[in-house]
Order: structure tokens, then sequence, then C-alpha cells
């Protein structure tokens, strides 16, 4: 097959196979436990399982928990949790970083022996003053020609607890001059006296990322490290620890440009203080973006998959429009989606002449697009709630919903025809009062006569009363993601919290996560979080249309 149609991560890798550079392919996804993943990741996750598929290679999930100031048991799991469902294998292929620091110790004993590490005495500040700036070079550190035997000593003692944080580092000697800034004398452990979720108290130095990324590809045998973007000035240092630590396996970086979305948080810092001061319902809040949240707001894998393949493998950076992703869950689900009849905001229709206490049952289609979905039996009676605003009491031209001695078909059901309406003391509708033609029975005239209006109802005496839960962006997109102070531009609208609507019986059984289309409306789910058996709560996923055009 012709190059052409393959991404340039594809290409690289097929050519390391014809080269004979590696044998198989190994790949990986490396998230830090502490935070939950986001639509981000799930490109990144998305596209190293795919690889590893398409090579028939294999794929690892594991976790880079380097840094136990910040990593957490609940991330962990919330982690494995998002990754299976997005549907990469990771059996037997579990991974923790934290698992080889014992090998790292060694890779670093191997570094000082070579003479290619020191243990400097220099703090954070003095580093940085030391390191220089991009425009200027750096200085020698007064502590990098201690003698191997001296450094030697140092770091195990550093090992065994006997220096204080922030006292001792073991750094990589490189060149202090180096036009990359990441190859002046990095930084390889620091002394962190912290309990580890995964080694307790074991170790009270951690390495740095930069050195346990490659070391950790090392042990596992990985073969292609892809990366995004960011890393690709730390490429150098990634292949210098990969070379001077005398280790077998050899991987290779491959960087690509990251996911962004046009205003929505993502950033882990900005989210955990939005939890923490309850401003979203945490981590899995339906107005994120995190894997979880999107999960939870009725976004399918498929939908998730479908968006990543759209955006694409690329070298150069763009922001994509989250209207996409809406696009994407909207393809996914006209098909698959049951459509059911839902009145958000209800007032009642009593129908005169219908007899008084007959219920019937009408055949209705579960998706017009999708004959495969079957028919369902809905009630039909006397009195029916319909939506507030398939009412006016006079309307503009071109209305053609209920007003007085106007005729509309009820979805499924009749045709009927406004005979009065009711008021309260400040004019609001309370009552519609109407005739039906018991010979249009399923939405069609005996006569041949037309209604330009057809709106969807709820039987009174039979339906589910629920709360339904609106959902916009998070963010007030006029203002921008952040303010000058670094907080979020909240959107005061973001969550509209609606009760006492009216649903059709049958959605009343509906289990978490399960998924319909409110006809008129939107896309919904039920929620897995607040709702509880026999009492479905639901989200809106998306609504049924959207300004967004997907670019040719």
């Amino acid at each position: 097959m012709e190059n052409i149609s393959k991404n340039f991560i594809e290409r690289e890798i097929e050519k390391d196979l014809e080269e004979g550079v590696y044998k198989e392919v190994v790949t990986r996804f490396p998230p830090e436990p502490n935070g939950y993943l986001h639509i981000g990741h799930a490109k990144s996750i998305l596209l190293n399982y795919g690889l590893a598929q398409k090579y028939n290679g294999t794929f690892h999930m594991r976790f880079d928990d380097t840094n136990p100031t910040k990593e957490r048991v609940e991330f962990v799991d919330s982690i494995k949790e998002d990754i299976e469902w997005l549907g990469a294998d990771f059996t037997n292929q579990l991974y923790f970083a934290s698992d080889y620091f014992d090998k790292m110790y060694d890779a670093a004993v191997t570094l000082i022996k070579k003479g290619k590490a020191y243990v400097s005495d220099l703090n954070a500040d003095e580093i940085r003053e030391y390191r220089g700036t991009l425009e200027s070079p750096g200085k020698k550190d007064p502590y990098s020609d201690r003698s191997v035997e001296e450094n030697l000593k140092l770091f195990e003692e550093m090992k065994d607890g006997k220096y204080e944080d922030g006292t001792k580092v073991l750094r990589a000697k490189i060149d202090m001059n180096s036009p990359n800034i990441n190859m002046r004398d990095p930084i390889l452990y620091r002394v962190a006296h912290l309990t580890h979720h995964n080694t307790g108290d074991k170790w009270c130095i951690y390495p740095m990322y930069d050195f346990a990324h490659p070391m950790e590809d090392i042990i596992e045998g990985v073969t292609h490290s892809i990366c995004t973007l960011e890393f690709e000035d730390h490429r150098p240092l990634y292949d210098w620890v990969v070379k001077e630590v005398d280790l077998e396996n050899t991987p290779r970086q491959i960087e690509f440009a990251k996911l962004y979305l046009t205003n929505v948080v993502t950033g882990k810092r900005y989210i955990k203080k939005l939890v923490e001061e309850g401003k979203v319902d945490g981590w899995d809040d339906p107005r994120l973006v995190s894997i979880a949240a999107l999960r939870r707001r009725g976004y399918t894998k498929e939908s998730i998959a479908n968006f990543v393949e759209l955006c694409g493998v690329s070298k150069a950076n763009s922001s994509t429009d989250i209207g996409m992703l809406e696009y994407c869950i909207r393809e996914d689900l006209k098909m698959k989606a049951p459509r059911v009849m839902a009145v958000l905001d209800p007032v009642k229709l009593v129908i005169d002449n219908y007899p008084n206490d007959d219920i019937e049952y009408l055949d209705a289609p579960n998706n017009m697009e999708n004959p495969e979905l079957g028919s369902r039996q809905i009630p039909f009676g006397k009195e029916l709630y319909i939506n507030r605003d398939d009412f006016m009491i006079d309307p503009p031209k071109k209305y053609y919903r209920l007003f007085p001695g106007n005729e509309v078909r009820l979805m499924n059901a009749y045709f009927v025809t406004v005979t009065d309406y009711e008021t309260d003391n400040e004019g609001n509708v309370t009552l519609i009062h109407c005739t039906y033609d018991p010979a249009s029975k399923g939405g069609n005239s005996p006569d041949g006569r037309k209604v330009r209006g057809t709106i969807h109802w709820v039987c009174a005496n039979d339906c589910y009363k629920t709360t339904v839960r609106l959902y916009e962006n998070l963010v007030d997109e006029e203002k921008g993601v952040y303010d000058n102070d670094g907080n979020v531009n909240l959107n005061p609208n973001s969550l509209t919290v609606i009760k006492d609507c009216v649903i059709e019986p049958s959605v009343k059984d509906a289990k978490p996560y399960d998924r319909f289309q409110f006809v008129r409306s939107g896309f919904y789910v039920a929620d897995p979080k607040d709702s509880k058996d026999g009492q479905p709560i639901f989200n809106r996923i998306v609504p049924l249309k959207s300004s967004f055009k997907m670019p040719k």
C-alpha cells in the first residue's frame, strides 16, 4: 500500500521495521496519576494502542508514578477505567514506573561510575541561576568535579535518608553551554521524603521525569515512545540517557501535535481548583472534557474515536472547535438512540371530546431512520402535557403550532384543534382546551386535509416525572477561558436544572448510560451518578442541531 494514506508516525515505524531496527512494535501510554484524563489524552491512548494493533505489536499501560506529591489511588483507578472504556486492551500489560525504582537507581550509579553524573549541593534557585537562559550560556556547577567515589558515597547517603529535601540533587554531566537548555546538566534525582502510593516509605529520593521516561521505555522494551510536541526539545536528553545507561534496549522518541479544543478547561490545576471550590460536581462533571465527564455526559467511545480520527495526526499544533466533537456524537447516536417524547416545560392540554376514562396505546417507531430498533406502545388519554412554547395566544406569522382555532397533529396520535384556554392572574396559560378528530388516528386524516404543525406530547395520567439537566459550555466564550488572575471565566448558564419534566413512562426503566433522543429537543443520557433504580435523571448530551459545519 502506498504511504500516501499513512501518517508520518506510521511511515517512521514501517521504515524501522523494514530496516530491521526493531523486530516488533511496542508502544505505551504513560500517564502520571495526578488527575483525571481528558479528551487530549484520548488521542494519545487511541494512537498508541492503534499503532500496536496495526503492526501486530504490544501496547503497554504504564503509570508514570514518580512524583508522590500529587498522586492518588483515586486517579490510578479512574485512569484504568477510562482506558478500558475507550477499548484499549492492556490485559497482562499493566506497569508502574515505581516498580523500576531499583533499576533506575542502578542506572544512575552506572552514570556516576562513567563520570556522567554528579551530586550537587546547589539549591533550586542556584541551579536555575547557573543554568543560564535561552540567550546566555550556563555556568559550571561548582560541585561537578567531585570524584566518582565521593559521588557514589553521597548518592547512597541521599538514598539512605541522610539529607533533607532540597539539599542535594543528582545531575547529569553533559554541557552547560548547550544551546538546548534541557542538556545543561539536568537533574536526574531529587531528595523527597514522601510516602508513595505504591512503594510506601522505601524511597526518599525520586527520579525526575526526563530520566525516568527513557528508563521506563528501556526496561519495558518499548520501541516507539510516542510523545506530544512539547517533548521535542527533550528528545536529545532522552537519547542521551538511552545511550549512556548501557542497557540493551534502545527505544526512539517520536513527537506529534497535541489535541487542543477551543474554549475548554483541560489544565489539572484549574480543574482541581474548580472541584475544591464546588464550582463543578467533581472531576466527572458533565461540563468538563475529562474522559470520565464525557462518559457521564453520554458520549460514546465510538464518537470519541471518530473525533480523534477526524482530527488526524500531525506535527503542527492547531485548535479544534468543540463543535466537531458534538458533531461526532450526533452522528453516532442518530441511528442508535431510541426516540421518546419528553416535555421539559409542561402545560396541560385537555381533549374535551375524548372519552373520559379511556387510556389507549398507540404504536410509535423507536427510530424513524433505523427500523431495526422496532416500535413501542405509548399511552394516550384525555389529558396530555405539551411544551409551553407549543401554544401561543397571539402567534406571529408562520407559527404553525397550537393557537386558538388552529389544528395540529399530535405526533403518532390524532389531529387536535384548540377551542379555548385558561390563564392565571398574571396571564400565564395554565390549561388548553381542544377537540380531536377520532378518524385521524396515527396522524393522518381520511379526508386528506393537511396540517402544517406537528407537536409532541406525554399522557398526563401515565408518565414519568423527573429532573433534566441542560449543559452549555462551562467557559464564558466571550471572555475567553481565563481571566487576568488565572481563574476560569465561568459561564453562569452552563447548567440549567429543570425539575418536574414529564416523559413517556418507558424511560423509567432506563439504566445508567442509557441514551435516548428526546424528540425535537436533543440527545440525553441517564446519569450514572445521581440516578436511582426506577428513578433516572437525564443529562442532555447535545441539542439536535448545531451551527458547526464540518470542514470539507
